[in-house]
């Protein structure tokens, strides 16, 4: 059972932090967050001032006539916040959902993107 709860359909879902990575490479920050279980349609992902914010549900139905005998892929609310900084750019944030793994892509503010410089030979 996940975190000790019955296959209660009533209650409320346990409200856990997805587990994440998150990845500082040269084009930007790559965020994963393991969220097993997530449709698109229950996920949200939003931007409010400097805080990114990720909410999302797993729903698992039962028929009629079923019975639980073990539930350790029970309803989940994932919930996580990350602060954005000024080297990142919020207005092009794009964010994938495959296989269970959200994986979010923060892309640096053109002026903060490392780059060398050419050095002219006179």
């Amino acid at each position: 059972m996940h975190q000790n709860q019955m296959p209660d359909r009533c209650g409320m879902a346990p409200r856990i932090r997805p587990a994440a990575d998150f990845v500082e490479r040269e084009d930007g920050f790559h965020l994963y967050l393991d969220m097993p279980g997530v449709r698109r349609e229950d996920l949200v992902v939003h931007i409010e001032d400097d805080e990114l914010t990720i909410n999302a549900r797993t729903s698992h139905q039962l028929c009629n006539g079923e019975r639980v005998h073990a539930m350790e892929f029970g309803d989940v609310e994932y919930s996580a916040q990350f602060a954005l900084t000024d080297t990142m750019d919020k207005s092009r944030i794009a964010a994938q959902l495959a296989n269970g793994v959200l994986v979010i892509f923060i892309p640096r503010r053109e002026e903060q993107v490392p780059r060398r410089i050419t050095i002219e030979v006179l």
